[in-house]
């Protein structure tokens, strides 16, 4: 009798894990359908190997090709504005995020990254309603943050769309806040949000900032990073408050630092003004890079950025 063999259809568990958890939102947000609600018990979130560390691979001759990056559109909101500023200062209003938000995801953009920029200044985030809509028409990973000081609060805008929350300032005021949320929802969840400065010891050491870049910490970047690792953050996002919003290249020396230093994923931001800055930052070591003025003020594309990286020897995902 002729047996009829059936097509294998392979399905990427990590795609599958954010299908499973973007479909509950067409019902309405529910906490049961959370990143950590979805992936199975005791299933720990991929960490990469340490760089520099081990046994590596022979090098090949020719051209060097950067492992594939993540380009994530970064949403500074004021009140319920786009903002964009320099160094976090001299913030200008450029309209409503959830216009940018839906022009990058029909563009081909991988994530999103939404922060309420006064939040910790007035104890509070604004997010609520940008993540309700955004959840309701665009299907794709979101990172929020901005004024988040307890699990309570990660889980409010969790049950609004996020997919992660990025915690910077309550972080360093409490530490243990990171393996609290690590716990609560996965580490995958969890993203410790660093605000680096040039230090005073001069090149080559940079402090953890607060507040926007306005409050110091006293932290090493390097050391804050590594410890956050320890407590339970599974991505770090890595921002050079010296290079934000000048567009003239990114800190590929701090990059590099906090890249080698740790197993996590790292979000790099701050400086990106062409394709060649990031290409740059994922040679330094960046899985990732949050791009903002370079999106925002219509200089480039998503697709133009994926078309330069790729020519430039970095992998990417493709737009459409």
């Amino acid at each position: 009798m002729p047996t009829t063999k059936m097509p294998c259809i392979f399905v990427d568990a990590m795609l599958l894990d954010f299908l499973l958890c973007k479909k509950s939102r067409s019902i309405g947000p529910d906490p049961r359908y959370s990143r950590a609600a979805c992936r199975p018990a005791g299933i720990s979130p991929i960490k990469k190997p340490k760089r520099g560390r081990g046994r590596g691979t022979a090098k090949k001759p020719g051209k060097k090709m950067a492992k594939k990056i993540r380009l994530i559109a970064r949403l500074d909101v004021k009140d319920e504005s786009l903002v964009k500023g320099i160094q976090f200062e001299g913030l200008r209003r450029l309209g409503k995020p959830g216009d940018f938000a839906r022009d990058y995801y029909e563009a081909g953009i991988d994530e999103l990254l939404y922060i309420d920029i006064v939040a910790s200044l007035y104890g509070r985030n604004n997010l609520h309603d940008i993540l309700r809509q955004t959840s309701e028409k665009l299907f794709i990973p979101v990172t929020a943050g901005g004024g988040l000081r307890s699990v309570e609060d990660v889980r409010a805008v969790l049950q609004m769309g996020a997919d992660k929350v990025a915690i910077n300032t309550a972080a360093i005021r409490r530490p243990e806040l990171i393996r609290e949320v690590a716990a609560a929802f996965g580490s995958q969840c969890m993203v410790l949000s660093v605000q680096a400065k040039q230090g005073r010891a001069g090149p080559g050491h940079w402090e953890a900032y607060y507040n926007n870049g306005r409050e110091h910490s006293g932290l090493d970047v390097v050391e804050w990073a590594k410890r956050g690792e320890a407590l339970g953050a599974g991505e770090i996002l890595l921002t050079s408050v010296d290079c934000e919003g000048m567009q003239r290249g990114m800190d590929l020396a701090l990059i590099e630092a906090v890249s080698r230093a740790v197993s996590v994923p790292v979000i790099c931001g701050g400086g990106a003004g062409s394709a060649e800055d990031i290409a740059q930052a994922a040679r330094a070591g960046a899985d990732a890079v949050a791009a903002a003025a370079l999106l925002h003020y219509k200089k480039t594309t998503a697709p133009a950025l994926k078309a330069g990286l790729l020519a430039a020897g970095v992998e990417v995902r493709r737009c459409g």
